[in-house]
């Protein structure tokens, strides 16, 4: 194996690694040591560190090492593309696993939106994402780093619902027992207005902005031009 997908492994294992236990073995430790402030400090640092290890690492590896999926491939990539940015656009109202002052009364009330889908809808979205890059088949780099977000995400919401049971108690064993882990597809266009449109226009943008980033049109636009 080349040198630098050996050092992308370790990147993406260093990034996904520190996230998980910062956030749950390390975390109260560390709370204790260097009080809530210097906590959050520490994390971010530690965050951007290794996340720019990751992009270096990413940037140094072949970018085109794989033969592809073809078309078939990237007709899947758009498909999941776009619930995904549904969830995400839907992701940032009424959220209880943010942390606001509102966040035990939204626990307790109805799911609506996105929560009607998933609770975890941001988890979700990066989750697909990484879903959507990985059926392209177009490079190991890009195998590797979206496995390890999509890893991060998915698993990291499952150790977020034992850390908010911990911390809200009857409030999220409230919203756990009315919303799903595993998102309810069913429910994708009863989400609202909102999140429907500004999903919509964020698919659109990004499948775009894709093309200025990294060299390839995506989404509709491959097609559209």
């Amino acid at each position: 194996m080349d040198g630098e997908i050996i050092t992308l492994i370790a990147a993406n294992a260093a990034f996904v690694g520190t996230h998980f236990a910062m956030s749950h073995p390390l975390r109260a430790a560390m709370v204790k040591a260097l009080g809530a402030g210097g906590f959050q400090i520490a994390y971010t640092v530690v965050s951007f560190a290794t996340l720019g290890w990751v992009y270096l690492a990413f940037t140094a590896a072949p970018p085109a090492d794989l033969p592809g999926s073809g078309d078939a491939g990237w007709i899947v990539a758009t498909l999941l593309t776009l619930p995904a940015m549904i969830l995400l656009a839907g992701s940032f109202m009424g959220n209880p696993a943010l942390p606001t002052p509102q966040a035990e009364a939204q626990a307790r009330a109805e799911p609506k939106g996105v929560f009607r889908v998933t609770r975890h809808p941001m988890m979700w979205a990066i989750g697909l994402w990484a879903i959507s890059h990985m059926v392209l088949f177009w490079s190991l780099r890009t195998l590797i780093t979206a496995a390890a977000m999509g890893i991060l995400a998915l698993v990291g919401a499952k150790q977020q619902d034992a850390k908010k049971a911990a911390l809200m108690g009857d409030a999220w064993h409230q919203w756990e027992a009315n919303t799903s882990y595993w998102p309810r597809w069913g429910k994708l266009l009863s989400v609202g207005a909102v999140p429907l449109a500004a999903g919509t226009v964020l698919w659109l943008a990004g499948s775009w902005l894709h093309l200025w980033q990294a060299g390839i049109p995506a989404g509709a636009w491959k097609w559209l031009g």
